[in-house]
């Protein structure tokens, strides 16, 4: 089953100089369950495209399927519903309240969708249980490694309970240590518990933590490398 389905998007910006074109003619689908890695250089439009799948922008043309819902043309307040009830994120500087603890970080986007206190606390206290943080629950941001913040993100991100998870460089602020073991999170997740993910970097060993790599040149996809996991 496809979760997301993008046909023929395009993405142009007006600029002082003219039009800037983003995206050109992207066709992808995603599987449920699927780790896609979306990777390019700077300026291949890679954050453009994790923009629009993310409900965050819309296409100049085309058409975006998510969970079989067209949602290219949708108002402002509808593309919010949905990233709200079906889309995590997770992003390169985390994002964190440094006035919340940890749990209370995790809980905060189940309270804009108005899930009550208890429900609130379990799914917070087993996201963070899923990414082995159950004993820095109560621990603010300014107590917790680089690392350890970013399992905070991954766990807000878990509690929401959504479709698929969107990873913004990920380990971008992190060291090579801790990055991996941020993918190697990831990929548990993914293949414990079906989470689909899909991911933005320009990190090839990142990259290949994925289970296909989609590669993005000048707003085009250039070509896909399906990853044989031994």
């Amino acid at each position: 089953m496809e979760i997301l389905e993008l046909k023929g998007i395009s993405k142009e910006y007006r600029s002082g100089r003219g039009t800037v074109k983003a995206l050109s003619d992207i066709n992808l689908a995603v599987k449920k369950g699927e780790f896609v890695s979306i990777m390019g250089p700077s300026g291949s439009g890679k954050s453009t495209l994790l923009n629009i799948i993310g409900c965050l922008d819309r296409p100049t043309a085309g058409e975006y399927f998510l969970d079989g819902m067209k949602v290219d043309r949708l108002s402002d307040d509808k593309l919010a519903e949905i990233r709200n009830r079906y889309i995590g994120f997770v992003f390169q500087k985390f994002h964190l309240l440094q006035g919340l603890d940890a749990l209370g970080n995790v809980e905060l986007p189940l309270i804009y969708r108005g899930i009550g206190s208890a429900e609130r606390k379990r799914r917070a206290k087993e996201a963070l249980d899923a990414v082995g943080l159950s004993d820095r629950m109560r621990h603010r941001p300014s107590e917790l490694s680089g690392g350890e913040q970013q399992r905070v993100a991954i766990a807000r991100a878990l509690a929401q309970e959504p479709l698929l998870i969107l990873a913004d460089e990920p380990t971008g602020s992190l060291d090579s240590n801790t990055g991996r073991t941020i993918m190697e999170l990831f990929q548990k997740l993914n293949a414990e518990r079906g989470i689909t993910v899909v991911m933005v970097t320009h990190d090839r060993d990142m990259a290949g933590y994925g289970r296909r790599i989609v590669r993005l040149l000048d707003g085009r996809i250039k070509e896909e490398e399906f990853i044989v996991k031994m």
